[in-house]
């Protein structure tokens, strides 16, 4: 689970910023954020999605306007998705448990982008999950992937906070909510507990063995993948020398010294120039010598999140060094 990035939500908002042509209902919102709080959520009637909670709704292109409309008097968050997609089944879960509580404050939308694809298109998805917050008709704010369920609650409360004097049915919804919604406890896995347990203790071996064990079984776990990378430097890092920085600088064509010469940067916060040293060598070195400075530098990308700068920056690095 991540955090929503800031800098992927400007970007995600900018891009989805007029996706939407709601003109019509724009020339509308001044009158419809005076008007007094409803029952339920106002706009067109919402499709027939299967559920008694009115403010769940599952989309299909004819209907999408129809529930968008409703972002005149509430926020209409938009989940797109698709059902081939185990991390969108897992947002829909946990937003659907969110907004079956909210009393209406807010609705959900559901978009199978398998069965409404001009949907996705017209939101410029690149990827699934991904979650938009529409009000009064236009595009505020998105984020990318599942989140954790705290950040999610955290996530609908600013959202919440932002809108609630300009939109007229979030009060009104919140008193039939009666309260937040608590977010649900997720037992801990007890595999990657005892793996946190030895990492934590130094011994780097045993919780490289654990994170092991659980990726034969689970090869896409990715708490386990990051475990790993983190343990098998954690390793290497301990028995690396600082005085290799010096020695790998007046030796370029010694392979182990760049090598741990980069460890030792990453350990110690100069993360750029351990990236820039390992690209400079692929530039240097060919055949198995070029393969394995790769495959390092590979894996001390994995040791940061994907959307790291860095790690993107070097990464461009990496593709222009080789071909």
């Amino acid at each position: 689970m991540t955090r929503p990035d800031p800098r992927k939500t400007a970007a995600l908002s900018a891009a989805l910023s007029g996706a939407v042509d709601l003109g019509a209902l724009k020339a509308r919102a001044d009158a419809a954020r005076t008007a007094a709080a409803s029952p339920a959520p106002a706009g067109a009637p919402a499709p027939d999605n299967g559920s008694s909670v009115p403010w769940i709704v599952d989309v299909t292109e004819a209907s999408f306007q129809a529930v968008v409309e409703q972002s005149l008097q509430v926020p209409v968050v938009v989940l797109l998705g698709a059902s081939y997609s185990p991390e969108s089944q897992q947002l829909a879960a946990t937003l659907t448990r969110h907004a079956s509580a909210s009393g209406g404050a807010w609705i959900l939308a559901r978009v199978d982008l398998e069965t409404a694809p001009r949907i996705g298109q017209a939101f410029g998805v690149q990827s699934v999950p991904t979650t938009v917050a529409v009000a009064a008709g236009q595009p505020i704010d998105a984020f990318g992937g599942p989140i954790a369920d705290a950040e999610l609650s955290q996530w609908i409360a600013r959202l919440l906070d932002a809108l609630r004097d300009r939109l007229p049915g979030i009060r009104a919804g919140e008193a039939r909510a009666g309260g937040p919604v608590e977010p649900e406890e997720i037992p801990e896995d007890p595999r990657i507990v005892a793996a946190e347990e030895a990492f934590e203790r130094g011994d780097y071996v045993a919780a490289q063995g654990f994170y092991s064990e659980i990726l034969a079984s689970e090869p896409s776990n990715e708490l386990a993948k990051e475990g790993l990378a983190q343990a098998r430097f954690a390793e290497r890092a301990e028995a690396v020398d600082p005085a290799v920085i010096a020695k790998a600088d007046g030796a370029p064509e010694d392979i182990d010294a760049q090598l741990a010469a980069a460890d030792a940067q990453v350990a110690g916060q100069m993360v750029e120039e351990a990236f820039s040293r390992l690209v400079s060598t692929v530039r240097r070195v060919f055949g198995e010598d070029r393969d394995r400075v790769r495959a390092h530098l590979v894996g001390l990308f994995e040791l940061f999140p994907a959307d790291d700068p860095r790690v993107a920056a070097a990464r461009r690095a990496l593709a222009s060094a080789l071909y």
